[in-house]
């Protein structure tokens, strides 16, 4: 049998029918910002009338539109569940920009951010006493001291003491 010498078959040579700098119309319908993805095709996206809602990415942008947390799309609301809704279009961040200065978006929604607010409505990060850090790191310095000094260093000791006073 001989060898396979190419680079595929035809459809390698086909050409993406893509339109990726062409300028579209605005649409003036319901916009979201997606806070996380979900997986499956499916996203939450916080709708800007207050609202969470389940959305599912429609077959024609999957794989061909890659959406992140944080992105502003144009979704379609279901008349029977309101609590749900589906993804037609991902907006630019020119597109978004343009939104917002024609007042379609609030002026709180954040583009090109990916930090959104958790459902407490707080950012997520918790912060530890700097006091408390300043302590176990003495405290480790003081053990490295005091192996050094007797002339052996007892990493097991060290891990112990590191573990200990990070728990």
């Amino acid at each position: 049998m001989p060898k396979n010498k190419g680079k595929g078959g035809k459809n390698r040579r086909r050409g993406k029918n893509d339109n990726e700098g062409e300028k579209r119309e605005l649409l003036y319908k319901e916009e979201d910002q997606v806070l996380r993805m979900l997986g499956n095709g499916r996203l939450e996206a916080h709708c800007f009338d207050g609202v969470k809602r389940l959305c599912h990415i429609r077959g024609k942008m999957r794989k061909r539109v890659w959406i992140n947390s944080g992105d502003i799309i144009l979704v379609s609301l279901r008349d029977y569940q309101d609590s749900k809704a589906d993804v037609i279009a991902k907006y630019t961040p020119d597109e978004a920009r343009s939104l917002k200065a024609h007042g379609e978006l609030p002026e709180t929604a954040k583009i090109n951010e990916t930090d959104i607010f958790d459902d407490d409505g707080q950012n997520g990060g918790e912060f530890l006493d700097d006091e408390s850090d300043e302590e176990a790191q003495e405290e480790v310095n003081n053990a490295r001291r005091l192996d050094i000094e007797d002339g052996n260093i007892k990493q097991e000791n060290l891990y112990k003491k590191i573990c200990v006073t990070y728990l």
